[in-house]
């Protein structure tokens, strides 16, 4: 199991649209929107580091109204 955080950069007025699709994704079990430098934490829980790689790059960066992401694996 590798559980990983993805902070969402959204653009303006998409967060609550953004979340939702965030959330629908395979592999998020979490998605809230937060005060702060980004506007979403997603909560991801996968198999592998490619899981992360798969659902950051592949998932989240690729929907519309994202306009940064960071992302951390979590070491324990």
């Amino acid at each position: 199991m590798v559980l990983a955080y993805v902070m969402v950069k959204a653009h303006t007025g998409e967060a609550g649209r953004l979340r939702d699709d965030v959330e629908a994704i395979d592999g998020v079990v979490a998605a809230h929107i937060v005060a702060g430098d980004v506007d979403i934490i997603a909560k991801l829980d996968v198999d592998s580091p490619g899981g992360v790689k798969e659902i950051a790059a592949d998932g989240i960066q690729a929907l519309g109204g994202v306009e940064d992401t960071h992302t951390y694996i979590a070491m324990e």
